[in-house]
């Protein structure tokens, strides 16, 4: 779907003219600003606004940012912050570092956003860790099955000093890329609409068997293997049709990932297995942040901190209010409500099943192979188990609860 359509309330031919007096940047972080729906006149006058701010001085640095399909639109879905981590770098610099966001799969899809950076046709990019790691296969290090607990374990571990010895570091070194920020969410499986007559989820067995979508992991397909869930190669852009045709029972990918790429149609039950992550991150370049001066770099990473509490705050937010993740009962102006998305949270009895099946706690013969290719990556520590402890060092259970840290300054 063209971006325009994108922009509600806005017609295509409004909104190509407004973005051709003040730029396509300008209106989308103008429109991303809105949160609802706009007319054209008011989002002129916040275009002209936010291209006033943006240009009021030369730029030293300008930098395009690949965000693969999303949009103002959708990240008012799933809030990758990828926007606000843009309009923040742009007020923090005082418009030193400007930032050209192309968005909607016009630069770059969930696949190919890495290695467009780094091939330097892009300075960052947005997209999942577990779609990138085709391109940067250390990304696989986040995919562990069940080494996160819940969705607070993913946000401690990303503000957590050891995410720079076990996941900043070596992917910087080995692939060129510094992590910056993400969302978090667990993965779980989408069923289509051949179960929508069928009970709600209760037991991990009535899954077996079925064929479902796998991303670019490498390890998720280890654990799916295990839990016989026949993964099948599928690129995201293409997993909604294969939904809607009954080529696949299901996908594994995360809730609002469902609600923003408009999924939620074709799917009738999202199984919260909880089995490895679902993290859409924002990179950049490491060469083009080293090109920078010390205040400017410190201005990056600042921005990183804000957009990574941002998004943890208001990404659990919209889970509950916008997506209807939520067991037992959803808003009745949810995205699921409204398109009758069943959440079958499986009992923890299940959960321990499937953890027990697949994880390398208890498994670790499948994984013997990746574990030590991401441990000699990352210079010879055991990525697995250096993760595991640190993520339980802490005993909060709701996400938004995670105390921010710098985790550059120890």
């Amino acid at each position: 779907m063209a971006i325009y359509d994108r922009v509600k309330g806005v017609s295509r031919r409004d909104f190509f003219k407004i973005a051709g007096t003040y730029g396509m940047s300008s209106t989308l972080m103008a429109a991303g600003a809105f949160g609802g729906a706009m007319t054209a006149a008011n989002l002129a006058r916040a275009a002209e606004s936010t291209y006033e701010k943006r240009f009021s001085k030369e730029a030293k640095h300008t930098l395009k940012l690949g965000a693969a399909g999303f949009n103002p639109q959708n990240l008012l879905i799933e809030r990758a912050g990828v926007l606000d981590f843009a309009r923040d770098l742009e007020a923090r610099t005082d418009g030193e570092i400007r930032i050209e966001f192309i968005g909607n799969n016009q630069i770059c899809n969930q696949l190919s956003c890495v290695e467009k950076t780094q091939q330097g046709i892009t300075d960052m990019y947005a997209a999942s860790t577990q779609n990138s790691a085709g391109g940067a296969p250390y990304l696989n290090v986040l995919d562990y099955a069940y080494m996160f607990r819940s969705r607070a374990d993913q946000y401690y571990f990303l503000y957590h000093p050891k995410s720079v010895e076990i996941l900043r570091d070596p992917l910087e070194k080995r692939h060129g890329l510094k992590f910056l920020f993400s969302h978090a969410e667990l993965r779980g499986i989408q069923l289509g609409l051949s179960w929508e007559d069928k009970p709600t989820v209760t037991k991990l067995e009535e899954l077996f068997g079925t064929k479902n979508r796998v991303t670019g992991t490498q390890l998720g397909r280890i654990a799916m293997e295990a839990l016989n869930l026949n993964p099948v190669p599928i690129a995201w852009e293409e997993t909604l049709d294969g939904l809607k045709q009954g080529l696949i029972d299901g996908a594994e990918t995360w809730a609002s990932a469902v609600a923003y790429a408009n999924m939620s149609p074709v799917v009738s039950q999202c199984v919260d297995l909880k089995f490895f992550c679902g993290t859409e991150h924002t990179a950049m370049s490491a060469s083009v942040f080293d090109s920078l001066d010390g205040a400017l770099q410190d201005a990056v990473m600042e921005s990183a901190y804000y957009a990574q509490s941002y998004v943890q705050a208001a990404n659990e937010a919209a889970l509950v209010n916008t997506v209807g993740f939520s067991h037992p009962h959803q808003g009745p102006d949810t995205i699921f409500a409204q398109n009758n998305v069943r959440v079958a949270a499986l009992p923890e009895e299940e959960i321990k099943k499937a953890e027990e099946m697949c994880s390398p706690e208890f498994q670790p013969q499948l994984w013997e192979q990746w574990r030590e290719r991401l441990n000699n990556w990352a210079g010879g520590i055991d990525t697995y188990q250096e993760i595991y402890d640190a993520v339980r060092e802490h005993d909060v259970t709701l996400a938004e609860n995670v105390e921010p840290r710098r985790w550059w300054k120890g």
